[in-house]
């Protein structure tokens, strides 16, 4: 079986309320996140997890908040020989606006898709207001859209598992790797979600809950789930992935 490497792009930026990962906690702190998408090196398939934001914001200020270079689509897949159009396979986490802008670009590849996501993007609800049905309205017309309605198998070494933690059809990425299953989260956390500090632990939380999620209590279960399951765990917007080339 394939064993893979994972290599985080940063293809943007967030300025927010940390309260937006970490939900009841550090609400009022300013905080900088990256927007990634994932290369999978391995296997015969060019293989990508999100496609991130269509026009990053590229400044000093912002490297230096989240601690890494930042960079557009083509300038990040360039950095591993790689264009748009060689992409064989896109898996989505979910279809917030900052996971999916340059899915048009990717004009050869297939991209799976949780249902309850095409579902949403077309019908969001007011409250969630980060989808935008635009960003995919290319590949589906293309017919280059996969449904996923479970757990699924997308090449050997890569699996997909429906984890509806911050969005409905979230579907966290388990990928192979030398050093052990990596978990690319399909919901939106950072590090300290799934290690608190000690006044969160002194509540008897073990994790931190998104943010933002479907059902704050199934939230919380679904990360204790995923975190037993991995080896490797890699929170969606983590900065310190910003500073590394490949992991693991």
């Amino acid at each position: 079986m394939a064993k893979y490497k994972i290599h985080p792009i940063v293809v943007g930026t967030k300025l927010f309320d940390k309260g937006m990962m970490t939900y009841q906690h550090d609400y009022g702190k300013p905080y900088a996140i990256p927007i990634y998408c994932w290369y999978i090196e391995g296997g015969d398939r060019k293989i990508l997890v999100d496609t991130g934001e269509m026009s990053p914001i590229q400044s000093q200020d912002r490297e230096e908040k989240i601690g890494g270079k930042i960079y557009t689509f083509e300038q990040g897949l360039a950095k591993w020989d790689l264009a748009p159009e060689n992409i064989d396979i896109v898996i989505h986490t979910h279809l917030h606006n900052d996971h999916c802008e340059n899915d048009f670009k990717c004009e050869n590849a297939v991209f799976y898709v949780h249902e309850k996501e095409l579902e949403r993007i077309h019908n969001p609800h007011p409250l969630d207001f980060r989808y935008m049905e635009d960003y995919i309205e290319d590949i589906e017309e293309n017919g280059q859209i996969k449904i996923v309605n479970g757990d699924l198998e997308i090449v050997p070494g890569i699996n997909v598992m429906h984890t509806p933690a911050h969005t409905e059809g979230g579907l966290t990425v388990f990928v192979d790797t030398p050093s052990g299953k990596a978990a690319i989260t399909g919901f939106c956390v950072i590090e300290e979600n799934f290690s608190p500090p000690k006044e969160i632990l002194a509540m008897e939380m073990e994790v931190i809950p998104p943010g933002t999620h479907v059902n704050v209590y199934e939230a919380y279960d679904i990360m204790l789930k995923v975190r037993e399951m991995a080896d490797i765990l890699i929170p969606l917007h983590e900065p310190r992935f910003a500073r590394i080339d490949t992991i693991p």
